[in-house]
């Protein structure tokens, strides 16, 4: 009787501040009354419910960011701004709402691209009934009957909210448990493609198995890092680093580990493999919210964790971001030029990418934690990331009006005379390209200047010089898409353009006016970066 009155009276109620976390628990409220609509409403109604409320649910949190962004309370004049939330395991900061900001805006416009039916005859691009094997009687019966799989827009709820966590999280449990809710919905979503169903499986199938194995990494890794600090807490483990006399290796290897589940995550080499197969397997919508979403997502974790868990360790561990940089940029450069089909060229684009912005995350370390050129290093690796999602959702929406008898065609060769057939449409997708290589006059250009910059003010310049380069290569492919599409005559009947919805064609014209804005005025993102600040613990 006396220890049970002992342990309540040492039993305390945990604080939750739900003010702050208020974007969160509107995003997984959604999805859980999206699972309860696939319970109890109608079959041919639950198509309207389902995207009404995923448009309400990502509207609803990005209005609440907004007011958390406006609330957030001063921690001094080096600190930044936000506060540490649900007792130590979520950092609501700056840059935390600049990325919930950024995810959700382009969410917004991912669930539009969801909710296109006119591409299919009436029904959205996803499978009609995923458990039925490709090529039987069920499959063809429920192709017949114009069945659909509503089920995609609550998994892609939860999936948006284990984003929002992921660069929240202020320990490597809430870490973990982000990036297992944000990876388990994108596991089923790709396997759900209505054509080319074998192709869809298998690149579920392949991110899974390799997800699965990432994330064996990332928790043997927080293992070990536990195992040195004596501590989950980015707060406490940058004060067992700071004080280090011993237990170099088990840091080290710790780190090491860790990294290579965040580096999955960004399609970083050469933990990369997964993603040209599961670009190209995966419906097009999916790609592009995966392309898109994903990657702020899984970046601004890898800041967060590398900033402020092993700040005090960043000379350990900047030469292997170095490699990685390097050895990303050169894989997704070198063989996107060997690539026929346009979904597996923008996916080496996107590891093209991910290679950059490491090139500006190397800079966000190489000087002083409270100069004026370190947080010049998180306002370019922020506003590349905005300028990264609208150009890769904009040119995947694009792929998915281009199409033959069958459906969606992404051979490159069956792209030759677009611009004849079809000339706004391949300018559209043309500019975007030209954004991707860094051309001046496109966010791309203002992105890539950006990173590049804070990387030579941190005494980076060697890999700026390399990521220069490497630029220029990737240029040739991107030009050589627009000569085809241009310069080239069409194969047989040439590309035809199916006329989209309107949800498509905002998602286009978004990302368009995104990528001609943020290259021509980026003065007001940039600055919304920069006053983001800096990350709290």
């Amino acid at each position: 009787m006396t220890s049970a009155v002992t342990l309540a009276a040492e039993f305390s109620k945990p604080d939750v501040e739900y003010s702050l976390i208020s974007p969160l628990l509107i995003v997984f409220g959604v999805a859980c009354l999206g699972v309860l609509v696939e319970a109890f409403v109608a079959r041919e109604r639950r198509y309207l419910a389902q995207v009404v409320l995923g448009l309400v649910g990502v509207i609803g949190a990005l209005v609440a960011t907004i007011m958390v962004a406006a609330n957030l309370a001063p921690q001094g004049d080096t600190a930044g701004r936000g506060e540490i939330a649900v007792e130590g395991a979520i950092a609501v900061d700056g840059p935390t709402v600049f990325l919930w900001g950024t995810i959700l805006v382009l969410s917004l416009i991912s669930v539009l691209l969801f909710a296109e039916r006119h591409l299919e005859g009436g029904i959205t691009a996803f499978a009609g009934q995923a458990a039925a094997l490709p090529g039987t009687t069920a499959e063809r019966e429920a192709s017949t009957r114009g069945l659909e799989h509503t089920e995609v827009f609550p998994l892609m709820m939860f999936s948006i909210g284990g984003m929002l966590l992921f660069p929240a999280a202020n320990d490597l449990i809430t870490m973990f448990v982000a990036l297992e809710i944000l990876s388990l919905p994108l596991y089923l979503l790709c396997g759900l493609a209505r054509r080319r169903r074998l192709l869809s499986q298998e690149a579920a199938l392949k991110y899974f198995m390799l997800g699965a194995f990432s994330s064996g990494f990332f928790l043997y890794g927080i293992a070990l890092t536990y195992g040195y600090a004596g501590s989950m807490n980015f707060g406490d483990i940058a004060e067992a680093i700071t004080g280090r006399i011993g237990g170099q290796v088990l840091l080290l290897a710790g780190i090491g580990l860790i990294a290579v589940g965040l580096l999955f995550k960004v399609g970083a080499a050469p933990f990369h493999a997964w993603t040209p197969d599961v670009y190209q397997g995966a419906p097009t919508a999916v790609t592009a919210f995966m392309a898109a979403c994903t990657k702020v997502a899984a970046f601004g974790a890898l800041l967060r964790l590398f900033y402020v868990g092993f700040g005090a360790a960043r000379w350990d561990w900047t030469p292997m971001i170095w490699v990685v940089a390097i050895l990303t940029m050169l894989v997704g450069c070198l063989l996107a030029i060997t690539q026929t089909d346009i979904k597996r060229m923008l996916a080496y684009s996107s590891i093209a990418h991910a290679g950059f912005i490491l090139t500006g995350f190397v800079g966000l370390h190489q000087v002083d934690s409270f100069a004026g050129t370190q947080l010049s290093s998180v306002q370019a690796v922020l506003f590349y990331l905005v300028t990264y999602g609208f150009m890769t959702i904009g040119a995947f929406a694009v792929v998915t009006v281009v199409r033959d008898g069958s459906g969606e065609t992404t051979h490159l060769a069956r792209w030759a005379g677009l611009g004849k057939t079809s000339p706004l449409l391949a300018g559209v997708f043309a500019f975007f390209l030209l954004g991707m290589a860094g051309i001046p006059l496109t966010s791309g250009f203002t992105g890539k200047w950006a990173v590049f910059t804070s990387a030579v003010s941190g005494g980076a310049w060697p890999l700026v010089v390399v990521a220069v380069l490497l630029s220029v290569v990737a240029a040739f492919f991107y030009v050589r898409v627009i000569v085809l599409m241009f310069f080239s005559e069409p194969v047989g009947d040439g590309p035809t353009v199916t006329m989209p919805s309107v949800m498509t064609t905002v998602t286009i014209t978004v990302g368009f006016a995104a990528t001609v804005v943020l290259g021509v005025f980026p003065g007001p993102v940039l600055d919304l970066a920069a006053n983001a600040g800096q990350f709290i613990r």
